[in-house]
């Protein structure tokens, strides 16, 4: 199982899902405009599919170590 985080530009309040096979659970912290996808997916599929929605997605920015940072 895989964690993948996502940043994604919400400028309003409009609710997605991220509904997807192999996707056990998901996350979307709109104040920090972050989600977070556990599940056994491939993390560009992931990315395509909350890209639909209209938003700019990008896959949330590591470290030097490849550890999520902070927001």
């Amino acid at each position: 199982m895989f964690i993948y985080t996502f940043f994604i530009v919400k400028t309003c309040e409009t609710k997605f899902s991220v509904k997807m096979t192999g996707v056990d659970s998901y996350n979307i912290d709109l104040k920090e405009q972050k989600v977070s996808v556990t599940g056994n997916v491939k993390p560009d599929e992931v990315l395509d599919r909350i890209s639909r929605t209209g938003k700019t997605t990008t896959f949330w920015p590591k470290d030097d170590k490849g550890e999520a940072v902070a927001a």
